[in-house]
């Protein structure tokens, strides 16, 4: 209905290995959700951000855009460094 593509990747069971076809499809998987899982796991890293902070979800909701933005300043901050080293 909304022409969205299965993003799941297949993993290996202990009676069924993985196709061909499906080890092809999940490199091609990969390749886009690393970009996205990236900001996920960096900020469980670095932030802490694997509990809600408060009590509210408004207030949560604030906090993880505020961590968003944050990030994304930072990373483009490195960026824009060694683009001037280069």
């Amino acid at each position: 209905m909304n022409k969205l593509k299965d993003g799941i990747m297949r993993k290996d069971e202990i009676n069924a290995k993985l196709t061909d076809h499906e080890i092809k499809r999940n490199k091609k998987i990969s390749k886009v959700r690393y970009i996205v899982e990236q900001y996920f796991g960096l900020s469980h890293l670095q932030d802490g951000a694997q509990k809600a902070r408060f009590t509210t979800m408004a207030k949560n909701n604030i906090d993880i855009w505020i961590r968003q933005v944050a990030f994304n300043i930072k990373r483009g901050l490195r960026i824009f460094q060694r683009m001037a080293v280069a």
